[in-house]
Formats: C-alpha cells, sequence, structure tokens
C-alpha cells in the first residue's frame, strides 16, 4: 500500500500553498473557483481520501492548538483544556488537541488537525508566534485566542489578569508592606504583563515607585522555568506571576533561612496544585477555567451554528483566595 496522499502533495503539484489547498477543499473564500476546481479534480485524481468533505457537513470539531513550552499535565493549560471538555458537550462539539512544536511554530507548519479538515474551528492556548497564528488564521476557520490576547483583530477570552495582579498587590499593601517585587518574565506572555501591570497599578496608586531591582525573571526565551536571582537587599514581599513560581521562590528563600511571611510575604497566581503543595500554602489569585471554558466554546458554537455573533474580547473574573505565604498583620 502507497503512502496517503498530503494536502502538501497536492499544493506542490499546483505551485500553491497548503492553506489554499485546505481552502479550496473546504469551499472556503480566499482561493478563485478556477483554482478551487483544479484543486478537487487533481485531489480526486490523486485519490486524496479528505477530497470528500469538499461539499460535506460540519465535522463538529473544534481543534485545540497548544505551544508545547507552555503545556504539561502539571500546568494550568491541563485545567483549562479540561474546562473546554467539560464545556463541549452543552455546545454539542468535539475538542481535539493538536501541540505545536517549537518546530512547527518556526517553520509555519500547517497543524495536521487543519490540513487534514478534520475541525471547524480553531482555539489556540500558550501565545503562540503571531506569524504562525496568521498563517493557521489563513485556512479560513473561525478562531479564538484562549487565556493571552494579541493586536488586531482577533477574538479572546482571557482571565482579568490586570484585576489579579492589582488584588493581589493591594492585599500586601493592606498587610503594611510597601516594599512589593514582582516574579515574572513579563515579555513572555501577555498574560504575565497585564499581571505585572495590576502590580504596577496598584503601586502606583498608593504613592509608591516600583523598583528594577525587584522584577525578577522567572523563565528564559524557550518558556522553560529558570533558577530564580534573589535580590539583596529583599522586599517585603513578591506578587509571582503563577503558583508554580511562587512555590519555587519560597523554597528559595527558605534554604537563604528567610522566613516566609514573617520576612517576606508571597504570593502565586492560578490557585492550582502548587498552592496547597506550598508550605506554608500560598495566598493566590483563583482563574474562573470553568467560566473561561465554557465563554470560549458558547461564543465559538454559535459562531459555528452560523449565528450572528459580536467579536469576542472578554476577560473573565477571578478572585483572592489567603492563605499563610501573605501573612495576617504588618511586618517587622
Amino acid at each position: 500500500m502507497g503512502k496517503p496522499v498530503r494536502m502538501a502533495d497536492i499544493a506542490e503539484k499546483l505551485g500553491i500553498s497548503v492553506v489554499s489547498v485546505s481552502k479550496a477543499l473546504a469551499g472556503k473564500p480566499g482561493v478563485s473557483e478556477e483554482m478551487r476546481a483544479k484543486v478537487v479534480a487533481l485531489a480526486r485524481q490523486m485519490g486524496y481520501e479528505g477530497v470528500r468533505g469538499a461539499d460535506s457537513t460540519a465535522t463538529g470539531n473544534v481543534a485545540v492548538l497548544v505551544s508545547d513550552r507552555f503545556f504539561s499535565e502539571s500546568t494550568f493549560y491541563s485545567s483549562l483544556y479540561r474546562a473546554l471538555l467539560l464545556a463541549s458537550g452543552d455546545e454539542r462539539l468535539t475538542c481535539m488537541m493538536e501541540i505545536v512544536t517549537p518546530q512547527a511554530e518556526r517553520d509555519r507548519t500547517l497543524p495536521d488537525l487543519i490540513a487534514a479538515r478534520k475541525v471547524d474551528g480553531v482555539i489556540f492556548m500558550g501565545n503562540l508566534d503571531e506569524g504562525y497564528l496568521n498563517m493557521v488564521a489563513d485556512a479560513g476557520l473561525p478562531t479564538l485566542l484562549l487565556d493571552f490576547h494579541m493586536a488586531g483583530n482577533w477574538n479572546c477570552v482571557v482571565g482579568d489578569n490586570t484585576d489579579g495582579g492589582y488584588t493581589l498587590t493591594r492585599h500586601l499593601l493592606d498587610l503594611g508592606r510597601r516594599e512589593l517585587g514582582f516574579v515574572g518574565s513579563i515579555r513572555a506572555t501577555s498574560s504575565i504583563m497585564d499581571r505585572y501591570l495590576g502590580y504596577q497599578r496598584a503601586l502606583r496608586i498608593a504613592g509608591v515607585a516600583p523598583r528594577e531591582e525587584w522584577l525578577l525573571e522567572d523563565r528564559d526565551e524557550n518558556g522553560e522555568f529558570i533558577p530564580l536571582s534573589l535580590p539583596d537587599p529583599l522586599p517585603q514581599g513578591f506578587v509571582c506571576s503563577c503558583d508554580e513560581v511562587a512555590y519555587n521562590l519560597v523554597e528559595a528563600l527558605q534554604k537563604r533561612g528567610v522566613r516566609v511571611p514573617e520576612d517576606v510575604a508571597v504570593c502565586g497566581y492560578d490557585d492550582f496544585r502548587f498552592a496547597t503543595l506550598s508550605s506554608p500554602q500560598l495566598t493566590t489569585y483563583r482563574v474562573d477555567v470553568e467560566l473561561m471554558g465554557r465563554t470560549a466554546l458558547g461564543w465559538l458554537g454559535q459562531k459555528l451554528r452560523g449565528e450572528q455573533v459580536p467579536p469576542m474580547s472578554c476577560a473573565i473574573p477571578g478572585q483572592l483566595v489567603v492563605r499563610g505565604s501573605s501573612g495576617a498583620g504588618s511586618p517587622d
């Protein structure tokens, strides 16, 4: 048995892009009717299995594309994907995840789920490269960014990260701690940047100037966590980009002999596994992943049913969860 025919094989013979082949077979705008006819005819001639779907009904499937550098079973995105799965039944949709490798992102490789036309819509998770996003969007399917946003006409559902950063910082200020740092690589994701902006807003309103030496990097350019470099002197408290980073910070401080929260208070973000594994347990900002999942799939479901829906740009509020790591009073 020979190798199955791929969209790339059809594209190569016609001298066009894989995206154009995908659009032609799916009946999407962006290619001329003459080219569409050529693509369909060649696909049938070559025995491409997906050609039957060129005039078929919707699949009911949604591709969830997540960057490999942001996904593992212990991360926030595992919980977010679970929320999508739980919400998919109400919308009569099926979510199908595909992890995007750094190589695929760099090479602008069309995801298999889209190349094979197995899905009707796309949800992106994990702050993917803008060029890659544009390449996938060119396939003509409805798209939505989940847990991050980009400049331009992108539909998105995010947690209210600015409010979260503000709320955590305000909490520490209310406890009398005015010397506060932030742990997070603010250029790594839009979510971390927005949390940092919330932190800055709370400090500025309180008349406190943020100090650059108390802004700590937590990951490298590939999104991998790096050892934290503690400043000297230390501030009275830190707001962290996520619970795992806060957990690592508590360990680093304790190894130096610093008491948490007596000497330095620590706040996490997300309220997932590391929040309760930490000793002391972490004060954090709980993200409502279930509502994020329902909101994202609700909008996409309406879009796929052909209903008239406005562009989506929604920030889902979370809530402060107070535990031992932030302390109950003013620092010594």
